[in-house]
């Protein structure tokens, strides 16, 4: 398990050291003799303002003002409802603890040892080394605590006083400049002997408070809901360092235990690996909140970029996945189970859209009650985003073996998310299907014309659907809806003009973008196997075209999902090369994970909004890394399609694929490759490496199966043939 170093100095929030339980989290950061400790909330939103569905936003009068070309219809069908002052609900700063050390002390370097949770900050005087350790509590008591405090001096200071009033996703100043404007009243601040504390009441929500308590070697701070005087305040009661050091320590020991080991020749992709698992443990935490832009971590001086809210045309999903093949399926799990909280809301956003009383829709951005942030229309009617849920919703049931899940709530929610979409499809000539108005994410923006008759990005992620209704039907021993098979048979799988996928009919990609969407059905819908006759030269065709276009427009999290395209067809080099100009370009001096690029010259969106920092990117290459050693391709499991060529040495221990399956694989210099196969219930195995056939075997629960590669056949082999396993 890895250490993580880190010099000092971190000048800025985003460039903190990261610790968290899921709900809050700390960034920890400084310079000189001044360390900061600034604390977020997952789920402090002040919900105001946002877009409830109407009957005015209908599928008809929608396609009728874009067939018209009128931009000013449609402004008015998504505009917002606004509360007041505030045009959307969004996530809301809580403030920042200072720990002040010796005026002649020098902050260091923090080492962040993953196996037990602990960041330890050391820093020069007089000549010594010294330290502070800090741990974060892993239940829901939202407490950091901190050891080595002999000597400083701390201060508590809210965003009431730390707001800048600046917009970082747009690079304007927002519409508010101060919590007052937004409609908040002052903050109450209260000092103690020992400690300090702030109450900050909320225009619409509960208040929320700060508090930190300390002695003459150890501090815990803490915050809380819904408190509303110095009485409550006083009342609360706080762990001690050692109570919360000892849990942490424990948390950590639990979570690292089934974690699938990686060895890899580049040290880079290692911790990228690590560290990006450990920053999921903490953003996923079952106990915690499901994850949005920037999971827990939420600066304290400004609103979180784009609100922090939960983006599902992507970032969602890429903040999520990595649970899938590391088995976390509790802290995956969560995220299903709020989305499934809204199905009343989201049947009453499909009714009002497309007039019918059992679907589900879900708009691309929204706030933890599901309320539509409304006005980008395109993003809005965007049916792939509950598609793509549906499909992760599917597959944690099928890597889990939760069939209890899919029977109770996931079935339905696919029927219903398969609903909306019937009711959009049209049949022409022969049967044929067609989607008459669909989008690609983000392109073109919402301009009128950022919509065309069958988007490549909604066929495939309606076909996955289809298929994963017909495997769920089996599965549960359900008649399947006909309507399913003739998905599969009369929908086109992509939209193909000049031997190429376009984004929708008539239209190839015309630009570098940053949104990877007509190539959705090579990843993450998997509906395109670019190793089949029907689909090699178009693919092929296809991705010259992408490449030839570039990368000047692309952002952070764009980067790895390039990653995991490149694997799918078999090119390992770029798949890791894009990886390490990710990570040269896109994560910070502290190794925070950028939306924009850290310097100019690789692409246009570099620093334009200042630092915006999300957790989408470095999610994203945990699941691209994962995927280099083992994916899944039309229901084949393709082990070492996305590793380099000349690397000598990779493993990968224990990795959870569909089907219950539980795989480890050996690619070392001077020995056959080999694959080490369990089977966690009957299942039937098809697996393949690059330039080999399908090897097929039925398999039964709890058996062991090796494989070696002879030349261009993966054969049977007995255990004494592979002494690189540990069983």
């Amino acid at each position: 398990m890895l250490t993580v170093k880190r010099n000092f100095p971190l000048p800025r929030i985003q460039t903190g050291a990261l610790l968290g339980n899921g709900k809050t989290g700390e960034m920890i950061w400084g310079t000189g003799n001044i360390l900061n400790i600034s604390l977020g909330c997952a789920d402090l939103w002040d919900h105001r303002g946002g877009m409830e569905w109407t009957d005015k936003q209908n599928f008809k009068d929608i396609r009728a003002a874009l067939e018209k070309r009128d931009a000013d219809a449609i402004r008015k069908i998504f505009a917002t409802q606004t509360v007041g002052t505030v045009n959307r609900p969004s996530l809301i700063p809580v403030g920042r603890l200072v720990i002040v050390l010796p005026e002649s002390a020098e902050l260091l370097r923090y080492e962040q040892t993953l196996a037990k949770g602990r960041i330890r900050i050391y820093y020069a005087l007089n000549g010594c080394e010294k330290y502070l350790d800090f741990y974060a509590d892993m239940s829901l008591r939202n407490a950091a605590a901190c050891s080595g405090l002999e000597n400083c001096t701390l201060q508590l200071k809210s965003s009431w006083e730390l707001f800048r009033g600046v917009d970082y996703s747009s690079s304007e100043l927002s519409e508010h400049n101060s919590l007052e404007e937004r409609g908040f009243a002052p903050v109450q601040e209260y000092s103690y002997e020992h400690g300090g504390a702030f109450i900050q009441p909320m225009p619409a929500d509960p208040s929320f408070a700060m508090l930190y308590r300390r002695n003459s070697t150890c501090a815990v701070v803490s915050f809380h809901r819904g408190l509303n005087g110095e009485q409550e305040l006083k009342s609360l009661n706080t762990r001690s360092f050692e109570e919360i050091r000892d849990s942490a320590e424990q948390w950590w020991t639990d979570y690292w235990k089934e974690i699938p080991g990686i060895t890899h020749d580049d040290p880079a992709m290692e911790e990228l690996y690590w560290h990006g698992l450990y920053k999921y443990g903490i953003m996923t935490n079952p106990r915690g909140i499901p994850p949005g832009l920037q999971g827990p971590w939420i600066e304290d001086d400004r609103l979180p970029p784009w609100q922090g809210d939960y983006h599902f045309n992507i970032n969602v999903q890429l903040c999520s996945l990595p649970g899938l093949k590391a088995g976390k399926f509790a802290h995956l799990k969560k995220l299903f189970d709020l989305v499934l909280s809204w199905r009343g809301k989201l049947r009453h956003n499909a009714c009002c859209f497309a007039g019918i009383e059992d679907g589900y829709m879900l708009p691309h951005a929204v706030d933890d009650r599901a309320r539509c942030m409304g006005n980008f229309w395109t993003g809005t009617i965007d049916h792939g985003c509950s598609a793509w849920i549906a499909m992760m919703m599917f597959d944690y049931c099928d890597y889990s073996g939760d069939m209890e899940y899919l029977r109770s709530d996931v079935y339905d929610f696919m029927k219903g998310v398969m609903n909306v979409f019937a009711a959009m499809l049209e049949t022409g000539e022969n049967g044929l299907l067609s989607l008459p108005v669909s989008v690609s994410p983000e392109y073109r923006g919402s301009d009128i014309d950022a919509w065309g008759c069958n988007s490549s990005f909604q066929l495939a992620a309606l076909h996955r659907l289809a298929e994963n209704l017909l495997k769920a039907a089996d599965l549960l021993g359900e008649t399947p809806d006909p309507f399913w098979f003739k998905v599969r048979e009369k929908l086109p799988e992509a939209s193909v003009m000049n031997n190429e996928i376009g984004l929708w009919d008539g239209l190839l990609l015309e630009e570098s973008h940053r949104h990877h969407s007509h190539l959705g059905g090579l990843c993450p819908f998997d509906t395109l196997d670019p190793e089949s006759p029907q689909w090699k030269n178009i693919i092929t065709n296809t991705l010259e075209h992408w490449v030839c276009l570039g990368m000047g427009q692309w952002t952070g999290w764009c980067m790895p999902w390039a990653s995991q395209i490149f694997t799918r067809v078999g090119n390992g080099d770029m798949a890791n090369l894009i990886l390490n100009i990710w990570k040269a370009n896109f994560t910070n001096e502290g190794g925070g994970s950028l939306h924009d690029g850290r310097f100019k010259g690789f692409t246009i969106y570099a620093d334009i909004r200042g630092e915006v920092m999300q957790m989408d990117g470095g999610m994203g290459a945990v699941t691209a890394i994962q995927e280099q050693y083992l994916h899944c391709q039309n229901g084949i499991l393709r082990a070492f399609y996305g590793t380099p060529s000349l690397a000598r040495n990779l493993t990968f221990d224990n990795m959870f694929a569909p089907g219950g399956f539980r795989i480890s694989g050996r690619k070392i210099f001077g020995r056959k490759t080999s694959l080490r196969i369990l089977a966690t219930r009957n299942q039937t195995l098809k697996i393949q490496m690059p330039g080999t056939a399908v090897f097929e075997k039925a398999m039964k629960q709890g058996e062991i199966l090796y494989l070696i590669r002879e030349q261009n056949t993966l054969i049977p082999a007995d255990r004494a043939d592979c002494p690189d396993y540990q069983d």
